[in-house]
């Protein structure tokens, strides 16, 4: 989907098209001001009426932004700060993670309804199989692609880029080609000319550590590490991921598009506007951590999963970051529940500096009713066991 979070909230803001707009953070009392107002329509909400990125103060993050922002250099995961000093006149709006989830919904029941092959890649992406599609070969799959674009178009009024390609690796990146609402073909034959002058970032799974650690041995383009002997690329990357890097280089990927996959966990986090300390900000920190803890046991509700793991995610004021799990007896998606667990990780780690991030994750899923049997301990060491918790938790509560 292009620019999916701001297209959603040019739906219901109109006035704002062409204008550089970027999605970030929570709601904040400037959002709820333009909108105090229940007879005035969001539709002719005067344009200077909503706030810029040049005032905002605080840690958020880019989920999105408008085309007309990224010809500033404003990007998703960019700082909101940051970004301002690039394009201080962009209009910036809260995520709205509801309206999000329903787009989300209705542009995949759309697709699934012309092919029903489709496997979800996140609220905004899916990788589909035309192969068995009734007119998924005409022109190489453009004539599907329009299709779908023209169905997505009419149910939801956003638009969506497709790349078609033999596999998942070359569609991933023919999707970028022509962005916003374009259809890319990729053949086989057309490795050369269109994927080897592309940086190597470019393939889906090269990250920013890989592609600085390509770019010290020289290897910049796709074509540079297609030319590398395998051999070359497993004595600096390792077996699995050097072999994957050649072979991603010649545009092999033998992966088939799945319609159900299991995810592996879930996770909530939030960026604190300022540094905020485990003692002198205790209140704060203990609303928002029980926040989170309520908002990822909804989470898994909503999905019918329970978890057996939890853990914790702080991100300290210097950057650095710890991490901390524990696996209870049973599985839940209670929020207490998992609020418990979660305080107990937190005894594991220093708090003696500020932190910039607090996170809760859930791992070890089951689908609800489908949880493997437990393997019980005896009544002795349970005991003890529960006992020792309890007497941990009472004594010293954090946050």
């Amino acid at each position: 989907m292009d620019a999916f979070f701001a297209s959603i909230e040019l739906l219901r803001y109109p006035q704002l098209k062409g204008l550089p707009v970027v999605i970030g953070g929570g709601r904040r009392k400037v959002d709820e001001a333009i909108r105090a107002d229940p007879e005035r329509a969001l539709r002719f909400i005067p344009v200077e009426e909503f706030p810029r990125l040049l005032d905002y103060v605080g840690r958020g993050v880019i989920t999105t932004a408008t085309y007309a922002a990224r010809q500033f250099g404003v990007g998703s995961a960019m700082g909101m700060m940051k970004a301002a000093r690039l394009c201080p006149q962009a209009i910036v709006l809260p995520v709205d993670f509801e309206e999000v989830r329903k787009y989300s919904r209705l542009f995949k029941s759309t697709i699934t309804e012309i092919a029903p092959l489709m496997q979800d890649r996140g609220v905004d992406e899916v990788y589909i199989d035309f192969t068995d599609v009734p007119g998924g070969q005409r022109e190489g799959g453009r004539v599907l692609a329009r299709l779908i674009q023209k169905a997505i178009f009419e149910k939801t009024g956003l638009t969506c880029s497709v790349g078609v390609a033999p596999n998942k690796l070359l569609a991933k990146m023919a999707s970028e080609f022509n962005k916003p609402n374009g259809i890319s073909i990729v053949y086989e034959a057309d490795l050369q000319e269109k994927i080897w002058p592309l940086h190597v970032r470019k393939i889906n799974g090269i990250g920013p550590k890989a592609g600085e650690k390509l770019a010290k041995l020289g290897i910049q383009t796709i074509g540079e590490l297609a030319a590398q002997d395998p051999s070359f690329l497993i004595g600096h990357f390792g077996k699995a991921t050097g072999a994957w890097m050649h072979e991603a280089a010649w545009g092999r990927d033998d992966r088939p598009v799945v319609t159900e996959s299991e995810p592996v966990s879930m996770s909530r986090e939030t960026t604190f506007d300022r540094d905020l300390h485990a003692v002198r900000d205790k209140q704060a920190l203990g609303a928002i951590f029980t926040e989170l803890c309520d908002k990822l046991a909804e989470d898994l509700q909503r999905k019918g999963y329970v978890a057996k793991t939890i853990g914790i995610k702080l991100r300290y004021d210097d950057f650095r970051i710890a991490t901390r799990d524990q696996t209870a007896e049973s599985y839940t998606a209670d929020g207490a529940t998992i609020r418990k667990i979660a305080g107990q990780c937190l005894k594991r780690v220093p708090l003696d500096r500020r932190l910039r991030l607090l996170g809760v994750r859930a791992a070890t899923l089951a689908r609800l009713g489908e949880e493997p049997p437990i393997e019980r301990k005896s009544p002795s060491a349970q005991s003890a066991r529960a006992q020792a918790a309890t007497e941990s938790i009472a004594t010293d509560q954090l946050f």
